[in-house]
C-alpha cells in the first residue's frame, strides 16, 4: 500500500495545479485532481509555488483550512465512490448530492463523516467502523 507523505501530497497538487494551468496531460489522477482544484479558487495561490507549499504549516492553532488536505479528502471520495468501497457510499453519496442538488456540498457533508470515523478510529485505537461511516451520510441524505 502506497503511503505519501505530506510533503508528496503537497507536491502531487501542486503539480497537477501547475499541470493543469500549463494544459500539459494529466494522468487519470491528476485530472480528477485538478478537476476539484478548479473547484476551490481559494487555494490557487497556496498551489502556485511547491517550495512555499511544503513549508507552510497549516496547524490547527493557525486556524486555517489545510487546502492540500482538504483537495486530498475529495480525492479520497471520489476514489471511494468510484468503486464503491466502503459498499453503500456511492448511493449514499448519491442521495446526499440529490438533496443538497450539489456533488460539491454532498462531498462537504461526506468529509464531516469521513473525518468522524478516523477520529473516532484513531482515539479508540480500533479499525475504522466503514458500517457507520456509510449510516452517517445515510442520515445525512435523509435530512
Amino acid at each position: 500500500m502506497f503511503t505519501p507523505s505530506s510533503d508528496d501530497v503537497r507536491r502531487f497538487f501542486c503539480d497537477a495545479h501547475r499541470k493543469h494551468h500549463a494544459k500539459e496531460i494529466l494522468s487519470p489522477i491528476e485530472a480528477m485532481a485538478a478537476d476539484w482544484i478548479v473547484q476551490h479558487p481559494e487555494y490557487d495561490e497556496a498551489l502556485r509555488d511547491v517550495e512555499a507549499a511544503l513549508a507552510r504549516d497549516y496547524s490547527v492553532e493557525g486556524g486555517q483550512a489545510n487546502p492540500f488536505l482538504h483537495l486530498a479528502m475529495h480525492l479520497s471520495i471520489s476514489e471511494q465512490l468510484s468503486i464503491d468501497q466502503p459498499r453503500g457510499i456511492r448511493a449514499a453519496c448519491q442521495e446526499l448530492a440529490r438533496r443538497l442538488d450539489s456533488e460539491h456540498a454532498a462531498h462537504h457533508e461526506v468529509m464531516e463523516c469521513l473525518g468522524q470515523m478516523i477520529w473516532t478510529s484513531q482515539r479508540a485505537g480500533l479499525p475504522p467502523d466503514t458500517e457507520s461511516y456509510v449510516e452517517a451520510v445515510r442520515r445525512r441524505a435523509r435530512g
